[in-house]
């Protein structure tokens, strides 16, 4: 089995070691320094699960997509920042001589309808999502570290397809010590994930602290519960469901267990805006406003939130 993962963060790597240990063949889209850092020093998973390390010889990097062989991958896994969806999906495209006929491409972000970038130019059936809630951090740039655990990585489509041709995937993951499953209600954990982030990420970053202080204070927690409501009222309105019938049914879950288990975390988006790079702030509160105006619900603390993030945003390169 031949994996390309374009994207080499943490989640990349982590990934990556998971399938290089079930003995996938698996090549690596990367540039400038994380690239040179892996041919020189290959990948290492190291933190919680079974720890591993293959060499430089054990990976192939590449910076071009005319360098890459013709006829070439099975699965294509999408581990980049969304951000670059949008350019991502055309290079496929246009270099879709690379992939072999029955292709699958999996994506492994943050956010909601991040397949829809993809689905601009490959079918319903060639375009899965993930929810990843497994913490992966990167110590050095080939070095993926997994620092928290909760809940299987879970595998589906967003346009209601079949993933059990996904099931060998899974199975490999599974088998490096990370649990992944296959579920026909991906649109549902996702919309988990959206909750949570929606909620955290960006005021923890407009405000420069971690998850817990947010809840230190009825200032924040108003904020927090408005973005809350109006979320669940986008996923009704939107025909989409997720695990919890009432928004007070998750702010009970919320309180009581989600962030105080991960109170001293800070965001992706916080380290984003620490680094001066641009956020994933679209395909998180953008994608709720999005779907918010589409159906005439009321968004306008999301909209709020969204314009402070973009208003930092806007001194970035």
């Amino acid at each position: 089995m031949n994996i390309l993962i374009i994207g080499a963060g943490a989640v990349g790597i982590g990934l990556a070691a998971s399938v290089l240990s079930q003995n996938a063949n698996v090549s690596i889209y990367a540039r400038g320094e994380t690239a040179n850092a892996i041919r020189e020093n290959g990948i290492e998973r190291t933190g919680l699960f079974t720890n591993y390390s293959f060499s430089k010889d054990e990976i192939s990097v590449y910076d071009d997509y005319a360098q890459i062989p013709k006829n070439e991958f099975d699965y294509v896994f999408i581990t980049s920042k969304t951000t670059a969806n949008d350019d991502i999906s055309k290079r496929l495209d246009e270099n879709r001589d690379i992939l072999k006929e029955n292709f699958k491409i999996i994506i492994f972000q943050n956010g909601f309808g991040n397949d829809e970038a993809y689905l601009r130019f490959f079918t319903e059936k060639e375009v899965f999502s993930a929810r990843v809630i497994t913490g992966f951090t990167r110590p050095e740039r080939h070095i993926s570290e997994v620092t928290v655990y909760t809940e299987p990585i879970l595998i589906g489509s967003l346009q209601k397809e079949d993933p059990s041709e996904l099931q060998e995937i899974a199975d490999m993951i599974t088998a490096s010590g990370i649990n992944c499953e296959l579920t026909d209600e991906v649109d549902k954990y996702l919309w988990a994930k959206m909750l949570y982030n929606c909620a955290l990420n960006p005021l923890g970053a407009i405000l420069d602290v971690n998850y817990g202080k947010l809840t230190e204070n009825q200032y924040s927690i108003d904020i927090m519960n408005s973005i809350i409501d109006e979320i669940f009222e986008v996923i009704m309105a939107s025909g989409y469901s997720t695990l919890w019938d009432t928004p007070d049914d998750y702010k009970d879950l919320f309180y009581s267990k989600l962030v105080p288990d991960t109170y001293n975390h800070y965001s992706s988006t916080h380290q984003d805006i620490q680094r001066k790079i641009k956020t994933e702030i679209d395909s998180l509160t953008g994608r709720v406003i999005a779907l918010g105006e589409e159906n005439n619900i009321d968004v306008s603390t999301n909209k709020i939130i969204y314009k402070l993030i973009k208003a930092i945003e806007s001194d970035f390169e």
